[in-house]
């Protein structure tokens, strides 16, 4: 189904396997950037991820300044390149908001890199804000744009973004005495690529084999859970009608039928199938 074929604008549009694949590794790769930051936190004596900022690892202080500044150009790269390629796949609404606040973020860290906060001045604050903010409401969008395809996954992702907000509101408003300084930032950040995996896993999986064609004049595909719910209402349908022509014809056997009319053939495919089907 293509967007012209749904007015309601909640049908996504269908993608190539290779697109879904693309974007799925794009979003999962993410990950480099909990790898890359603990081999910078291993060549930094002394620091701490309590009572230091992430944005510490990037600057002159830092032996593995270059490597950190790279993850975190390279992060941005990835989340705009799967959201780009994702992005038709996606439902409604959610989706298109996703795509704005994790394009916002993906700037955000690109900023952060190529601005250390040492030297960065304000373009490195505004890249740390962008990314904190898009991270969190950017998953809570993406949670509504793939409630769809699983509830499951869902809840997960909005429960990420709740945790990612939290994290920033506190972390922006200065209460950090819960986990401190790079403990609070941390709670903000480290949700998107976690997330951003999650979702990867559930697209690359799923396909477009999730959506199934609705009857004649629906606005929208249905999910494999809903076509089930469809069937099964539908099976409901055919005992109920089956048994009821069955008592009838039962009931006219044992009146002896009605004189004055031909005995009619009992059809008893024809009481098997739904009011619909006939």
């Amino acid at each position: 189904m293509s967007d012209s074929d749904d007015p309601t604008g909640t049908a996504p549009t269908s993608l190539s396997r290779t697109r879904y694949l693309a974007g799925g590794v794009a979003w999962l790769l993410t990950l480099q950037f909990f790898v890359l930051e603990a081999v910078s936190i291993a060549r930094f004596g002394g620091y701490s991820r309590v009572d230091q900022a992430i944005s510490d690892l990037g600057t002159a202080l830092s032996p593995a300044a270059g490597l950190m500044n790279t993850s975190f150009v390279a992060q941005g790269v990835l989340i705009a390149v799967g959201a780009a390629l994702l992005f038709p796949a996606l439902v409604g609404l959610g989706g298109r908001l996703a795509l704005v606040l994790l394009s916002a973020a993906a700037v955000g860290t690109v900023l952060v890199g190529l601005f250390p906060s040492d030297d960065g001045g304000a373009t490195h604050t505004v890249g740390a804000i962008l990314y904190l903010l898009g991270s969190g409401l950017g998953l809570i969008a993406l949670a509504y744009s793939v409630r769809p395809r699983s509830e499951a996954v869902g809840t997960v992702l909005a429960l990420l973004g709740l945790v990612g907000v939290i994290g920033t509101v506190f972390f922006g408003t200065g209460v950090t005495q819960f986990l401190g300084y790079g403990g609070m930032e941390r709670l903000g950040a480290y949700v998107l690529p976690i997330g951003l995996a999650v979702a990867a896993v559930l697209l690359v999986r799923q396909g477009d084999d999730w959506q199934v064609a609705l009857p004649e004049g629906a606005d929208a595909p249905l999910t494999k859970r809903q076509r089930r719910e469809l069937e099964r209402a539908e099976a409901f349908d055919r005992a109920r009608e089956r048994d009821e022509a069955l008592e009838a014809h039962a009931r006219k056997q044992a009146d002896g039928g009605d004189d004055d009319e031909p005995d009619e053939p009992f059809d008893e495919e024809a009481a098997w199938k739904t009011p619909r089907q006939r």
